[in-house]
Parts: C-alpha cells; sequence; structure tokens
C-alpha cells in the first residue's frame, strides 16, 4: 500500500488546535458576546487569615460542625494546660447531678466576679486590635469606599455616555433603550402634503372629518409643528359633544349631569387606604369560596362588602345580586342587597325578597322602614302579619304606628295570635278600662301561668285604683300559684319588680311585695344580717319606701334588737322626715328603754325642731327608764346650757355629781363654770375631781390651761409636771408642757420634755411631729428634717409626718415626697389634705376641688379638710360651691383637726355652731404656698 498524499491529511485537520490563542483574544466576540469576570477570577473578598464568618450555613450543618470541632478540641493536645488540664468536659456522659449544679452555678458567679474587674480594660483592648486589624487588612467595600462616595458627583449626561464592556459595534443591539427611528409610510405623506385641509372634530356627530376650506397645518403635516393649542380644542370639543350625546335619554330624563361630571367621577374614587395586593388575594379567595360552595351565603355577602370597601359599589351590587339568585332563600342575602341599592331600588330587591321568603319578619321589618309615610308602614305590617300572625316583634311594631284606638283593637287580636306574650297582655291591659283590664289580666294568667308580671301588673291596678286590701290578697296569690306550677321564687326578681313598682308610683304594691318576698329562702339565723343588706342595698337605689318596708318588717320580727332600731333611725334622718324619725324614735324607746342612745336621739331632735319643753319630757323619761345614766345627765345639761338656763344646768350637775359622779360630770362641771368665768370656782371642783380621779388627765389639763389663762406660769408648770407623773401615757399633757417651756423662752428644756414623752410613749407620730416643729420654728431646719427622718423610720405610715414631711422639702422635690406619702399612706386624710394643697400651690384648681372632694368623702369628721375646702372655694369658686361645702360640712358635724380644735376647744367659743367654727377656722388659716 502506498501512503497517501500530504494534502489530504491537513484538509481535515483544523489549523488551531493545539495552538495556543493569540494575546487578548475573547472567544465568542465576533457574534456579540463580551468578556466578563466572576469572584473566582479575583479572589474572595476576605483575607485567608480573617475570622470565618458561618453565619449563613445550614443550621443543622452549622451544630453538626460545633459539636465536632467541640468533640476533637476536648482531648486535643492543644487544649491541655499543665496547671488547669484539659480545657473540655471530661465528664459530659456522667450523669448531672444537684452537686454539679450547685458547683458550676458558684464557678459560674465567680467567673462574672472576675469577668467584671477586667471588663472595661479587656474591651477597650479588643477594640483597639480590631481597629488596627482593619486598618492593615481593610475590606475590598473599604478600599472602594472613597470611589463610591466620588460617584455622586456623576451627571446623568455622564451616565450615559459610560462605555459599555466589549465590542462597540454590537452596542446598539444590546441597549434596548437607545432611540429608534421609523420611517414614516409614504402613503401617509402623500395624503397630507396638500395641506387643503385638517383635521378638525363635527360637531354634529363629534366624528373626524376633513373640513374644506379650514387650511390649516395639521398635526401629520410633515412641515408643520405641533400646535398644542388646536390639540386642547380639539379636545374639549369631543368632550362637549359626548356629554350632549348622553346627557338626555329618550324619556326627556336628565341622565349625566355636565357640570357636576368630574365631581360625580372625583366620588367614585377608591377610598380604602389599604394595600392593592391584600384587595386582589381577598378577592381570589372569596371568589374560589364562592366557587367552590356557591349556596354558602356569608362568601356573598364577604365579596360585595370587600367591594363596597374599595368603592367599586356597582360591583358589590352585582355580586349580591348574584348570589340572591344562587340562594333565593337567605334573606342575610336580600337584607344585605336592600342595603347596598338606592332607596327605589331597594324597594324593588325587597319586594322580590317577600315573594321567595314571605314567613322572613326582618325582610318585613325592612319592607316597612323603606317606607318613608306612617299610612304605607301600617299597610306592609299588616300584610306581614297575613303571613306571619304569631310573629310578636310584627305586632308590636304594628301597634307602635296606631292610635290607642285602633291600639286597642290590633292587640286584641294580637293577644289571639300570641297568647304566650306577656308584653302584648300587658300592654292590652294598660289600654282597656279597669273592669276590661281585670278581664284581660285573668286572661293573661290563664294563658301564662308561669309568670309574675302579670300578678304585680294586677296588684298595681287595684291599687291605682284604691283596692289597696285586694293588693296582699294578689301577691299572696301570685306567690301560691307560682309555686305550685314549679316557679322558682328568685328574691333577686323580685325585689327588682318592688324598686319598679316604687318608681313607677305604686308605692303600696312594693311594700307588699317586700313583706311577703323578704322571708324567701333566707335561713332563720341568717334573717338580720340578710335584711340589713337588703336595706342597704334599697337606699343605695334610691329605692326609699323598699328600704323603710324592710326595716318595718324587720323591726316586727325583732322587736328587742337595738341595732336595727338604730338603723332605721338612721336611715329614717337621712332619708325621711323629722316626723317619721320621731314616731319611730317613740316605738324603738318603748321596745328598748334601757337604750341611751335612741332617747338621746329624740331629745336632741325636738330640740333641733325647736321644741326645749318636749326635749325635756323625753329626758325626764329617759331618766326614769335610766337613773344615775351619766350620758343622760349630760344630755340634760347640755341642753339646758345651750339655751341659757344656767342654774338648771348648775342643779342638774350637782345631783349628778351627787348620784352619779363620774369623771366627766366632774368635768363637765368644771367646764361650765369656766365657760361662765367663775375661774375660782372651777379651780375648786378640779381640786375636788383631782383628788377622788388623779388619773383623768382632762381634768390636769383643765387646771394647767385655767392657771395659764390667769396668767400664772408656775403654777401651771407645777400642774403639768406632777400630771405627767399621774399620767406618763397621755400626750396631750406632754404636748402642753413642752408648750409651755416654749412659751418660758426654755428651749432646751421643750427638747428634753419631748424625748422623755417618746421614751414613754414609743411610735408616737404626734410627739415626733411636735419636735419637729420645735426646731423648726426655732430655725434649725436641718436638725428638723434628721428629725423627720429619724420619725419617718419609726413610723413609718404616719399620716401626719408624712403630711408635715411634704412641705418641709423645697417646692421641686414636694411633688416627688407627695407620691412617697400616698404609697404609704393611700388612704390617709392628712396625706389627701396636703396633696389638695400641693395643687391649691400649682394653681390647678379642677385639680383641687377633687382632691378635696376626695380628702371629705374619706374622712368627713376632720374639721381641717372641710375648712381649707371652704378656704379654697371663697378665692376660686362660686358661692353655690362655697354654700355647698358649708352645708356638707354642718351635716358632717367634724369634732377634730389641730386647726379645727385650736377653734372650738377655745372656751370663748363653747356655744358657736359648725356654720360659725368653719368660718372662724378659714379665716385664720394660711394660703399655702
Amino acid at each position: 500500500m502506498t501512503a497517501p498524499p500530504a494534502a489530504l491529511v491537513n484538509r481535515n485537520k483544523k489549523h488551531f488546535l493545539g495552538i495556543p490563542a493569540p494575546l487578548g483574544y475573547v472567544a465568542g466576540v465576533g457574534r456579540g458576546a463580551t468578556g466578563f469576570t466572576t469572584r473566582s477570577d479575583i479572589g474572595p473578598a476576605r483575607d485567608a487569615n480573617d475570622v470565618s464568618d458561618d453565619r449563613h450555613a445550614p443550621p443543622n450543618k452549622r451544630k453538626k460542625k460545633e459539636e465536632e470541632e467541640d468533640d476533637d478540641e476536648d482531648l486535643n493536645d492543644s487544649n491541655y494546660d499543665e496547671f488547669s488540664g484539659y480545657g473540655g468536659s471530661l465528664f459530659s456522659k456522667d450523669p448531672y447531678d444537684k452537686d454539679d449544679e450547685e458547683a458550676d452555678m458558684i464557678y459560674e458567679e465567680i467567673d462574672k466576679r472576675m469577668d467584671e474587674k477586667r471588663k472595661e480594660y479587656r474591651e477597650k483592648r479588643l477594640k483597639e486590635e480590631l481597629e488596627r486589624y482593619r486598618q492593615e487588612r481593610p475590606k475590598i467595600q473599604q478600599q472602594f469606599s472613597d470611589l463610591k462616595r466620588g460617584l455622586v458627583s456623576v451627571t446623568e449626561d455622564e451616565w450615559r455616555n459610560v462605555p459599555e464592556v466589549g465590542d462597540a459595534r454590537n452596542r446598539k443591539a444590546r441597549n434596548p433603550r437607545a432611540e429608534r427611528f421609523t420611517p414614516l409610510p409614504d402613503s401617509v405623506l402623500t395624503r397630507n402634503l396638500g395641506g387643503e385641509s385638517t383635521t378638525a372634530i363635527d360637531p354634529s356627530n363629534g366624528l373626524m372629518s376633513a373640513i374644506p376650506g379650514t387650511a390649516t397645518q395639521g398635526m401629520l403635516t410633515p412641515t408643520g409643528d405641533l400646535d398644542l393649542r388646536k390639540m386642547g380644542q380639539a379636545r374639549n370639543n369631543l368632550m362637549n359633544v359626548k356629554l350632549n350625546q348622553v346627557s338626555d335619554s329618550v324619556e326627556g330624563q336628565t341622565v349625566v349631569d355636565p357640570k357636576g361630571y368630574l365631581t360625580d367621577l372625583q366620588s367614585m374614587i377608591p377610598s380604602y387606604g389599604g394595600d392593592i395586593n391584600d384587595i386582589k388575594k381577598a378577592r381570589l379567595l372569596l371568589k374560589s369560596v364562592r366557587e367552590t360552595n356557591p349556596n354558602h351565603p356569608p362568601a356573598w355577602i364577604a365579596s360585595a362588602r370587600l367591594e363596597e370597601v374599595t368603592g367599586k359599589i356597582q360591583a358589590a351590587r352585582n355580586l349580591i345580586m348574584k348570589g340572591c339568585e344562587e340562594n333565593p332563600q337567605s334573606e342575610d342575602l336580600w337584607l344585605e342587597a336592600a342595603r347596598l341599592q338606592p332607596p327605589d331600588t331597594a324597594k324593588g330587591v325587597i319586594a322580590q325578597a317577600v315573594r321567595y321568603i314571605p314567613t322572613s319578619v326582618r325582610i318585613w321589618i325592612r319592607a316597612a322602614d323603606l317606607e318613608s309615610e306612617v299610612k304605607a308602614k301600617r299597610r306592609v305590617y299588616r300584610k306581614a302579619l297575613e303571613h306571619i300572625p304569631n310573629s310578636v316583634r310584627l305586632w308590636k311594631a304594628a301597634v307602635e304606628l296606631e292610635d290607642p284606638e285602633d291600639a286597642r283593637i290590633l292587640l286584641s287580636r294580637a293577644v289571639e295570635c300570641c297568647p304566650t306574650s306577656v308584653d302584648l297582655w300587658l300592654a292590652l291591659a294598660r289600654l282597656e278600662t279597669y273592669e276590661n283590664a281585670r278581664k284581660v289580666l285573668n286572661k293573661a294568667r290563664e294563658n301564662i301561668p308561669t309568670d309574675r308580671q302579670i300578678w304585680v301588673t294586677a296588684a298595681k291596678l287595684e291599687e291605682a285604683n284604691g283596692n289597696n286590701h285586694m293588693v296582699e290578697k294578689i301577691i299572696d296569690r301570685a306567690i301560691t300559684s307560682l309555686t305550685a306550677n314549679g316557679v322558682e321564687i328568685n328574691r333577686e326578681h323580685w325585689f327588682k319588680e318592688a324598686i319598679e313598682a316604687e318608681k313607677g308610683g305604686s308605692v303600696h304594691t312594693c311594700q307588699v311585695l317586700i313583706k311577703a318576698i323578704m322571708g324567701q329562702g333566707v335561713e332563720e339565723e341568717d334573717r338580720k344580717h340578710t335584711w340589713m343588706e337588703d336595706a342597704e342595698s334599697c337606699a343605695s337605689q334610691g329605692a326609699f319606701e323598699c328600704a323603710r318596708a324592710i326595716y318595718s318588717q324587720a323591726l316586727v320580727t325583732f322587736p328587742s334588737k337595738k341595732s336595727i332600731w338604730l338603723r332605721a333611725a338612721y336611715f329614717e334622718k337621712n332619708h325621711g322626715t323629722r316626723e317619721s324619725l320621731e314616731s319611730l324614735l317613740q316605738r324603738a324607746v318603748a321596745h328598748c328603754p334601757k337604750s341611751e342612745v335612741l332617747w338621746l336621739m329624740g331629745a336632741k331632735s325636738k330640740w333641733m325642731a325647736g321644741d326645749v319643753p318636749a326635749a325635756r319630757g323625753i329626758l325626764s323619761l329617759a331618766f326614769q327608764a335610766n337613773p344615775n345614766s351619766e350620758e343622760i345627765w349630760l344630755a340634760a345639761v347640755k341642753l339646758e346650757s345651750e339655751n341659757s338656763e344656767y342654774e338648771r344646768a348648775r342643779r342638774l350637775l350637782a345631783k349628778a355629781r351627787a348620784s352619779a359622779p363620774t369623771p366627766r360630770v366632774m368635768m363637765k362641771s368644771a367646764k361650765l363654770e369656766w365657760c361662765l368665768d367663775n375661774l375660782e370656782l372651777a379651780l375648786k371642783l378640779l381640786d375636788e375631781a383631782i383628788k377622788v380621779f388623779p388619773d383623768y388627765a382632762k381634768l390636769w389639763m383643765m387646771k394647767g390651761q385655767i392657771e395659764e389663762q390667769q396668767n400664772k406660769t408656775d403654777k401651771a408648770w407645777e400642774t403639768y409636771n406632777t400630771a405627767i407623773k399621774k399620767c406618763p401615757h397621755s400626750v396631750p399633757l406632754w404636748l402642753m408642757l413642752s408648750g409651755l417651756e416654749e412659751k418660758r423662752k426654755q428651749l432646751t428644756k421643750a427638747r428634753s420634755v419631748l424625748e422623755k414623752a417618746r421614751l414613754k410613749n414609743p411610735s408616737n407620730p404626734r410627739l415626733w411631729l411636735e419636735a419637729v416643729r420645735v426646731e423648726f420654728r426655732a430655725g434649725m431646719r436641718d436638725i428638723a428634717n434628721t428629725l423627720m427622718a429619724k420619725a419617718l423610720q419609726e413610723c413609718p405610715n404616719a399620716g401626719i409626718l408624712w403630711a408635715e414631711a411634704i412641705f418641709l422639702e423645697p417646692r421641686p422635690q414636694r411633688k416627688t415626697k407627695s407620691v412617697d406619702a400616698l404609697k404609704r399612706c393611700e388612704h390617709d386624710p392628712n396625706v389627701l389634705l396636703a396633696v389638695s394643697k400641693l395643687f391649691w400651690c400649682e394653681h390647678k384648681i379642677q385639680k383641687t376641688r377633687d382632691w378635696f372632694n376626695r380628702t371629705v368623702k374619706i374622712e368627713p369628721d376632720l374639721g381641717d379638710s372641710w375648712a381649707y375646702f371652704y378656704k379654697f372655694e371663697l378665692l376660686n369658686g362660686t358661692e353655690e360651691t362655697q354654700e355647698d361645702v358649708k352645708k356638707r360640712c354642718i351635716a358632717a358635724e367634724p369634732r377634730h383637726g389641730e386647726h379645727w380644735c385650736k377653734i372650738s376647744k377655745d372656751i370663748r367659743h363653747w356655744r358657736l355652731t359648725t356654720e360659725f367654727i368653719l368660718a372662724l377656722v378659714a379665716k385664720d388659716l394660711p394660703i399655702p404656698i
């Protein structure tokens, strides 16, 4: 065989195979491909020595990797230290018991403690190392950050002129946004070269046509410019033509208002402000529900409401009507359709609904509501009652539209159709005469033997016609009949009926109801407690006759219970008349003659009414029932002394001292002489009393005060010193001795007296308060603050101390102190009064008034709060508010309070009433600053 020629071999072999590519060669560049650079060409963004970042690794893989590293490092030689051993846990597979847990906690606490010592230094060093590391090995982002900031100054034209990467020959093919020019067809050019006509709007038909004679350059003329003014005129002409075409229908009724066309368009803009994507999702979901189950009315309703919310009311109407076609027996769909339609169309919708569901009460009521005239409403209701004669709701609605006579006729038919409706029977009874009403109620009882309202209405009917004797019979029969028919006698429901009867003016019925029902379901041993709670509940609801009836029946059951008589007496005092109170008290003292309080209440009532002889008569009867009673003796003395019968009062006191020589009788005897300015006789009586009752502190106090009044300071000092030995636990005596020392300019002795008093009477806030005030009056503010701090430590819940501490603080710190005081003593009247004064200082009028009201409500016996409240209203209130505070104070009759007692206990004001004392105290009070 001969070898093939060399030409044949070289013809099939590619000349570039096995030859390296020339310099700068890019594969595919001839057909428009461009080269690109990947991350593999430039290397990773982080340096090889950077800390690895596994944040984006899968969780399972990352967790597995951590576990493997932990296992490898536990027993690795690199993890071994000759002092501390292996760094890992060698006993991780062993059980973990309580001792291990406790040891770990201890080591953890030690580590935390050691870590806190060098934490600041370690964090600072770590931050410096990190900054140094970043400076030495910056990231690629950081290297190009200055160039990125420079891109801000690049203009839009420069961005457009940035050259594309790759071959410039294919740039236009790769840039779809480049400008493209399409040549105009020759036919268009030849049609418009003449310039003899132009495109314009023909107003008659609104079509584009060539109007001869208007040789104006048009938009499509190659040589003409774009005339925007002509375009605007053409657009306006087209709009007018369209509006004129649709403005009138065939019948000549206006369909579109040309002037308000844009306004109507504006009203059609959806007002929904949510995300459009949410609406689309909701539409898809609801469409799926409708297609899956077209017989599900809520899906149609939800779809319609979605369209309504987004402003597509017509779409909503179409949807709901389609739903009605699919579910003609759904009253909810028909009602929703009527709601979405305009009033005129809604009537047609409801009429269609009635044809499908003639027994739907709601649809008939909606049909009546759509009518504007009463006559039409009546017609609808009567048509409805033909289809649904047993609907109570329809009967009630129909009756409400009728006159009384027609209503009576309708109700007579209604009770035949609905014999079990109590309301219809009662309404008919109200419209009938007395005789017919009785017959109606009797029929109602026959048809509904288990309802109490019919019986109660019958009782009210008899009372209204003067047959009170029938009321008790009816109520007794009611309870018997209802019990026989298996009805549970619920006390709460019957009490509500009684309260309603009282509010309706049927007092006798309410009293009979209370009498019949109050004993039902109450255990014999719980009767008194339960009845008192019932009476208070009725009184709080304003049902005073019900409460009075409960007290009356309770007193019949427990005639000798003094507590019930007292409760009833206080009730009559607050809510009754003077005559009813006196009548009750007369019966009370007849059943409880040994109760001094009842006798005294009766005497005081007569005295307040101005009948002094009757008051004396009551007290004389009280003497006979309670001989040698201290309270009655002193009440008789007060009655005589207040009415200027001083000789009678002296004789009474002399008899009392002879028959019942108690310390109070002796004190009142001396006080009467003191008030009448017979100081020597008063001192003589006090000396006699002190010999008999040396441990009665008030006798010593009166003696010392009289001696101070006589300017016998030394004698008063001796009296007080003797007194504190006899009565070491009387705080007022210590305070009077301290005050006397302060008057004598003996500040050190005053401090000493108070220190001794605190030793004898520890944790007494009044002694601490006086010690603070002594220092404050002496100008020792720092010592006063120190003493106050000690006082609050010893008496942390003393309201008088916290109230004083608030105003010892500088103005900026007072509010904070008041918050602390309220936390400690939330319901203390002294703290509440201090907070009220604090708001007064800040001129917060309404807040001050609210806090004063809270103070006097929580403790009406504190006279200082009433006086401050009254002074506040004098300066900031009206005459009505001032009178209101005064009346409330007189009713409360306060007896305590530092400023109040200074005036009320002054011997010169011994006959002043509460009203005058209030005015005097308010006048002397300083305005808080």
